[in-house]
């Protein structure tokens, strides 16, 4: 029997696309982002009792992942994209259904006219746009296991660049979302097989787009762009391309 799931909420974050976002949730605690539900369940009765609660999860679909086929195997980004792993020993967007989950920083129950009432939340991996299909309290006395094994994801969980950011190019960026973005950088959005230091990479976030260099473990800002159409299309492709 199949089982279809309702949207009942949409995240409303500063990335207009894939490349450059966290790979896991958390990463990034000072990224912020909000969620904001469908007209059919702004019933702030639905919320009730969250406000007790530090932590939620998400439950979200990747979509722009959706495909009709599946591979018992995937080539994760931080095993360099050439080995293999089992699609259940991953994080992975192409699975059989595409389902993510993200643990996220509620910071607040907030109301507008135009949203009703929606979460404001920090930490999230999510684009802006992802459909969210539940949403559960986090609970630190079960779900959170300190001596859990993190199998090979392990190995890279402290990996991280210096970020050179030239003040020039950083007062170009709200102030509110300057540390966000240095974490963002710092995590190292490209592709983990691609190695050349002449390379230019850009990052959409918020209105702009942020253009970049790597050499010997040091990122360096070299242009702050306003985010168009154009860069809409061409940035991720640079990456990809060259």
């Amino acid at each position: 029997m199949e089982v279809s799931m309702k949207t009942i909420a949409r995240i409303h974050s500063d990335f207009p696309e894939k490349f450059g976002i966290p790979r896991q949730s958390g990463l990034v605690e000072s990224l912020e982002a909000s969620v904001v539900f469908e007209p059919e369940y702004r019933n702030p009765a639905a919320l009730y009792g969250l406000e007790g609660y530090s932590h939620i999860w998400l439950l979200w679909q990747f979509s722009q992942a959706v495909r009709d086929t599946w591979s018992p195997t995937v080539h994760p980004p931080r095993l360099g994209g050439n080995r293999h792993m089992g699609v259940f020993a991953t994080r992975s967007p192409f699975r059989p259904n595409p389902l993510g989950l993200s643990s996220v920083r509620l910071l607040g129950i907030e109301k507008n006219a135009q949203w009703g009432s929606f979460l404001r939340v920090a930490g999230a991996d999510l684009m802006d746009g992802t459909p969210i299909y539940d949403i559960k309290p986090y609970l630190p006395y079960t779900d959170c296991h300190p001596q859990a094994a993190g199998g090979f994801g392990a190995d890279s969980a402290s990996y991280g660049l210096e970020v050179v950011f030239p003040e020039g190019l950083l007062a170009q960026i709200p102030a509110e979302k300057r540390k966000a973005l240095q974490g963002i950088l710092a995590q190292d959005p490209r592709p983990s097989y691609q190695n050349d230091p002449e390379r230019v990479y850009g990052v959409a976030f918020g209105r702009q787009n942020i253009r970049f260099r790597v050499k010997d473990g040091v990122l360096t800002v070299c242009e702050v762009q306003d985010y168009t159409d154009v860069f809409k299309k061409d940035s991720v492709l640079e990456s990809k391309e060259g």
